[in-house]
């Protein structure tokens, strides 16, 4: 099968070539891939930024979204069947999207919603499920809640403006100039321009932030939370408790913990909490979100859209910051 592979880490490394169809567990379905779509997580892992908690093996097939039309289903396998249309985030171990085919566990898999078709729905499983999991399962926000958002022009920021919306939040975000009207059509309240304030000087008494920018960003966002409130980053530091989650070794546990004592020691200060989520598969959820795209609730946001051929410019499009929503490969 044609494939898009990373033989060694590096900027700008990856090629198109074929790669051996992959074997179907007893717990798996394969799956004809469609579309696939780009993620910064995309471009660290081709970096090498996540070896040490993420070790593949090279060459590395990247691709970290899907949806298409299920081809195969493994023996034990309950839910799906060959026909359906599906849309997925592999499990980390097992990425590879950026394929004709992928086998995937059934538990990472949802029905595409019927409403999108498959370019709009390989652009949701992760930042729908990153979204999800920092609003819903880490944050439990409530309605009435005050949220920060940043960057919300990109893959994230766009659902997770939806998302925290359709859950009664208060939503702010922060975008540059051009985005301003744009993002507030996707439901922001209250929307910063970075180019032109500084939005810890005018945002006060959070409840939550979710920040997806840099360290200086992370600091920042501590001044705009009230007391008890949670700073969630999906850009790290990490923390211990991530690497006990991902089953890593003691030392890099504490090599963890040292890169986010800084700003956990920050935090404790102001009576805030910082937690480091890093996204999961997750179909049970997914499911969830097919039910929410479905009712119009949340709506896929595309930038633009490459042929397979061309996934390495995709790639660096991604790479240059200023997509609004997601890029998506093509590959039927």
């Amino acid at each position: 099968m044609k494939a898009f592979l990373v033989d060694r880490y590096g900027k700008n490394t990856g090629r198109i070539g074929e790669a051996p169809a992959p074997a179907v567990g007893a717990q798996d379905v394969l799956i004809e891939v469609h579309a696939s779509s780009i993620n910064l997580l995309d471009s660290k892992i081709r970096q090498g930024e996540f070896k040490l908690i993420l070790p593949y093996s090279l060459p590395l097939v990247l691709g970290n979204d899907l949806a298409g039309v299920v081809i195969e289903v493994g023996a034990q396998v309950k839910r799906f069947k060959p026909g359906d249309e599906v849309y997925a985030r592999p499990p980390e171990a097992r990425i590879g999207t950026f394929a004709q085919l992928i086998a995937v566990n059934e538990n990472a898999i949802a029905l595409k919603p019927a409403t999108i078709d498959m370019v709009q729905a390989a652009s949701l499983p992760l930042v729908a499920l990153t979204a999800w999991q920092v609003l819903v399962e880490t944050a439990h926000i409530q309605k009435g809640q005050k949220v920060l958002i940043h960057a919300g022009s990109g893959g994230v920021g766009t659902v997770a403006i939806q998302l925290a919306k359709h859950l009664g939040a208060f939503v702010a975000t922060t975008t540059s100039t051009a985005n301003v009207e744009w993002v507030k059509s996707l439901g922001a309240d209250r929307v910063i321009d970075y180019k032109q304030q500084d939005f810890e000087n005018v945002l006060h008494d959070y409840d939550i932030v979710l920040n997806s920018l840099g360290a200086d960003v992370l600091e920042k966002s501590l001044k705009v939370l009230k007391p008890g409130g949670q700073l969630i980053s999906i850009s790290g530091p990490p923390t211990a408790q991530f690497a006990q989650a991902q089953g890593l070794s003691w030392p890099l546990r504490q090599v963890m913990r040292l890169l986010s004592l800084g700003i956990r020691r920050k935090a404790r200060k102001r009576g805030v909490s910082y937690t480091f989520v890093f996204m999961r598969a997750n179909g049970a959820q997914l499911q969830q979100i097919t039910a929410l795209v479905e009712a119009g609730i949340i709506k896929p946001v595309i930038d633009r859209s490459f042929p397979f051929e061309s996934t390495a410019q995709a790639l660096q499009y991604v790479e240059q910051g200023r997509a609004k929503g997601k890029v998506v490969v093509t590959l039927k």
